[in-house]
């Protein structure tokens, strides 16, 4: 089908700016042309004359596995694989419907990502583009081991688990092999693992630097799980791709970086989240002591962050606790609060997370050759953010899903 998608204000997301009346042709799922003036003869008018028009938005961080309940970490130990994939899907369809075409997995169980992501690929079922890490690697008792009791059998849970060099390039291997499109790593604790230390590094520079070369031997990209300390500077050094979270990042963490161009994702709405409804719902207080140690630095690192110059894309964790798919469009308010001005926020969530995927050829911004991945609300996100939690309209490869 040939569709016009006439724009009352398009965003430019490599001038980080709207622009007025511009029409945006689609045929076969791809944008064959950006331009102004009359509309060609012979194509079908989807007006979005009245509204504000983006790229596909990017969720450079989610769990498709977990659904924003207190609880969903139990479910590790309680739920079948099966219904595992069922979770996910529904998770990720209602990310696309909130207008996030592409979502980035960050880590799930026994590769049901993958599995969600190939059905989707095949047209079996609906749902955004994947991106996909399959389980996550981790040291023995790292924040993706499993914490059952010992007389409770350890099976696979969101993690990989490795404790050698040898260990992580064969854990890395067998990763890809199931479908991982990066090598994810827990380079620190969590906020949401009881035992563990936020800042403790969990693996040797060795480790990671297996892990950093047996990846970059096959074009994919590393992500690590890092709040602070060396689990940040280890991870910078041994040529990680993007840090995760960076909550208590320090001034030599962060001019590390700086220098070696790592890419951030802050993820500010799980801390937010679980500091204001956690309580209340009666989460441990462990983990509310871990959740307060991390926010009381984290939107004041975003910030130097951006004024340092490092990449930062945005990803919002969501699926953690509190922080439900389909709404996790908050995190724009949040960075704005941070600091962040807001067409740098749409940024972050367009061009900025498709450099950091390495998939700014196809999708991040509405420009011929591109997928045909669009959304629209109805106001000015420029002039408030909060317009973000509800988008109108959402095309991806030239299919529309919400009008």
């Amino acid at each position: 089908m040939k569709q016009v998608l006439k724009c009352g204000q398009l965003f430019l997301a490599q001038e980080k700016r709207f622009a007025a009346d511009q029409n945006v042709y689609v045929e076969d799922g791809r944008i064959t042309e950006v331009s102004t003036g009359p509309v060609h003869e012979g194509w079908k008018v989807v007006d979005l004359g009245g509204k504000y028009v983006l790229p596909g938005l990017i969720d450079g961080h989610i769990h498709s596995n977990l659904s924003g309940g207190p609880n969903d970490m139990l479910r590790f130990g309680q739920m079948s694989v099966p219904e595992f994939t069922v979770v996910s899907l529904v998770n990720v369809q209602a990310d696309l419907m909130a207008g996030f075409t592409t979502v980035r997995d960050e880590g799930a169980i026994a590769f049901t990502d993958v599995a969600v992501k190939n059905a989707i690929n095949r047209g079996q079922t609906w749902g955004p583009r994947m991106f996909v890490s399959g389980p996550a690697l981790s040291p023995t008792g790292g924040h993706a081991d499993t914490h059952f009791p010992l007389y409770m059998e350890q099976t696979e849970g969101m993690g990989l688990l490795c404790d050698s060099p040898d260990e992580c390039r064969a854990a890395g291997r067998y990763a890809m092999k199931y479908g991982a499109d990066q090598l994810k790593i827990m380079s620190t604790g969590g906020v949401m693992t009881k035992g563990d230390d936020v800042g403790a590094p969990a693996f040797t520079l060795e480790e990671l630097q297996a892990i950093v070369d047996l990846a970059n031997s096959r074009g994919r990209i590393t992500s690590a799980h890092a709040h602070a300390g060396d689990g940040i500077k280890l991870a910078v050094r041994a040529g990680v791709t993007v840090i995760e979270h960076a909550t208590m990042a320090d001034e030599e963490a962060r001019e590390m970086m700086r220098q070696a161009g790592t890419w951030v994702v802050p993820t500010l709405s799980p801390g937010v989240s679980i500091l204001r409804y956690g309580p209340e719902a009666g989460l441990p207080q462990w983990l509310l002591e871990k959740d307060q140690e991390v926010v009381q630095t984290h939107a004041s690192n975003v910030k130097k962050f951006f004024e340092m110059g490092i990449p930062m894309a945005f990803g919002t964790d969501c699926g953690t606790s509190f922080n439900y798919h389909g709404k996790q469009a908050y995190e724009f308010q949040l960075l704005h609060q941070a600091g962040i001005p807001a067409a740098e926020t749409l940024a972050m969530a367009t061009i900025n997370a498709a450099k950091m995927m390495r998939m700014d050829d196809k999708v991040g911004s509405v420009e011929a050759g591109k997928l045909a991945d669009i959304v629209a609300v109805d106001a000015d996100p420029i002039a408030d953010l909060s317009v973000m939690m509800n988008v109108s309209f959402v095309m991806k490869d030239g299919k529309i899903y919400k009008q």
